[in-house]
């Protein structure tokens, strides 16, 4: 008898616990979630993107001369602005000295020997021999009078200095000129927009520093090659600089126009962002339930933000608000 009632409630138990499962599934089935949607349609918008880098100066200079000695004379301190030709360094002139006194009786001797050679009093060889020593004496000298005494090879500014006067230069550089007056710039790219960047494009800069000026610059060189680890390629942009406002090594802001194109656009706030990664994604109502679709972010205005999958497509209605509450597949009912 103990044993059939034991039965019993065990069956019962069994039952019970059926009927729970039962219904936690018919509650899930037919869990339907409350929200508002979108219908998108295409948007005419200004193409642009901003992308930031550092300046840098449009040519840099070492000025390192080929030869090592005694460093005479530094004719410029750094923040010094400087003339093309302008004189930089002196070294030792001892050697220059010593080859523009044997280049002058060269040149004596090849006078001589030319005059002999027409008289017939030297032959063709004796004059081939001066001349090819003159010659050789000539370009030594050229490159002595170069390192010795060193200019400037553009008009710039002297951004650093390592020697001072007397002291033994060793090959690291003396001084570094830097051109400001024009600036240049790397930047990186998004791989889509490879087929709309040409040399010449006109595009603006602006900086912190100056919050109320617009800089112009134009791209002057595309790199024909694209990062495969990010799928960027890099432009070089040029940037005047006559008043000298921008500076090497300034933190500034590129803003490139692309022209006008249709965009599918939502709200920022209807975009989701996976937990522990940086994928992006939306909901979208297909057939009265929720389907969650990857999405690229293109550019942003204001509190819209553009999106890019080949889901998205116009007439594709997204959901704008409660999607926070969302599983894919969950059934939904769109509200007014």
């Amino acid at each position: 008898m103990r044993k059939n009632i034991l039965y019993l409630l065990a069956a019962l138990a069994l039952v019970g616990c059926g009927s729970k499962k039962e219904t936690a599934a018919t509650q899930e089935e037919e869990r339907v979630e409350q929200v508002r949607t979108t219908v998108l349609q295409p948007r005419e918008i200004q193409r642009e993107i901003n992308v930031s880098t550092n300046l840098q100066g449009y040519l840099t200079q070492n000025v390192a001369p080929s030869l090592t000695g005694k460093i005479e004379h530094i004719y410029r301190e750094v923040g010094d602005k400087v003339k093309k030709g302008d004189n930089l360094v002196r070294m030792d002139q001892t050697q220059y000295k010593t080859t523009k006194i044997t280049m002058a009786n060269l040149e004596v001797e090849k006078n001589r020997v030319t005059q002999l050679l027409r008289s017939g009093s030297a032959t063709q060889q004796q004059y081939d021999q001066v001349l090819t020593q003159y010659n050789s004496t000539k370009e030594q000298l050229e490159f002595l009078e170069q390192n010795t005494y060193v200019k400037a090879p553009f008009a710039g500014v002297i951004s650093a200095k390592t020697y001072e006067d007397g002291e033994l230069y060793s090959g690291q550089p003396i001084l570094v000129l830097t051109q400001i007056d024009k600036l240049k710039a790397l930047v990186a790219i998004p791989e889509t927009y490879f087929p709309k960047f040409k040399e010449g494009m006109k595009l603006t800069l602006t900086s912190e520093i100056y919050p109320d000026k617009v800089f112009p610059a134009k791209v002057e060189i595309v790199y024909p090659t694209v990062d495969p680890s990010s799928h960027t390629f890099q432009c070089k942009i040029v940037i005047p600089n006559d008043k000298n406002l921008l500076r090497p090594g300034m933190y500034v802001t590129t803003s490139i126009g692309l022209g006008k194109a249709n965009a599918l656009v939502v709200p920022y706030q209807s975009v989701e962002k996976l937990v522990g990664a940086n994928d992006r994604y939306v909901f979208i109502n297909e057939d009265g339930h929720a389907k969650r679709v990857a999405v690229t972010l293109g550019q942003r205005f204001d509190q819209d933000i553009e999106i890019i999958a080949p889901e998205i497509v116009p007439g594709v209605e997204v959901v704008t608000t409660g999607q926070h509450k969302l599983v894919d597949g969950v059934k939904i009912n769109v509200v007014e």
